[in-house]
């Protein structure tokens, strides 16, 4: 039998998640509508500034711009991401910004405490981490299933090892 050094067993990470918002529309989906919106105001803005109610077509071009600005604006909200990871001695919340700047908590999971906001319609509202003075959200982004399965995964992780003394 094998022995493992005790500093090899604290580098496993004994729980990894990485929280992403979710998207229903890809890439090409975008295309397609963007490609579809932008034929329909075209034929009725040519439409409309030939029958000299020039203002509307106008009005269908701005439309179309404010379609693609919203979507954009979508897509890079997107690269918003979180990656929780539970050692054995330390428990780190990883923010990354759409800009890509990275926000680290960290935690001592013997110490830490998960809090878990619930109304009974609605499921998890909120989640939060706090220990050693300050306290981070987990996962606001995320809709009430992946909230809910994220909750239930991460508790029973930091139970784990707290277990594991």
């Amino acid at each position: 039998m094998r022995e493992r050094n005790v500093d090899t067993i604290n580098d496993e990470p004994v729980f990894a998640a990485q929280l992403v918002p979710h998207r229903s529309l890809g890439r090409k989906g975008f295309r397609v509508l963007l490609l579809l919106t932008g034929m329909v105001c075209f034929v009725y803005g040519v439409f409309f500034v030939a029958t000299g109610a020039w203002l509307v077509g106008v009005f269908f071009g701005l439309d179309f711009l404010l379609l693609y600005g919203a979507f954009k604006l979508n897509y890079r909200a997107a690269r918003r991401r979180e990656e929780v990871t539970i050692w054995r001695t330390r428990l780190s919340v990883r923010k990354y910004a759409p800009s890509g700047r990275m926000e680290e908590h960290v935690f001592n999971p013997f110490w830490t405490r998960f809090r878990v906001r619930r109304h009974e319609e609605f499921g998890i509202l909120s989640m939060h981490v706090s220990g050693q003075g300050h306290v981070t959200d987990v996962g606001s982004f995320l809709n009430p299933d992946d909230r809910e399965s994220f909750a239930k995964a991460f508790k029973g992780a930091l139970a784990r090892v707290r277990r594991r003394i």
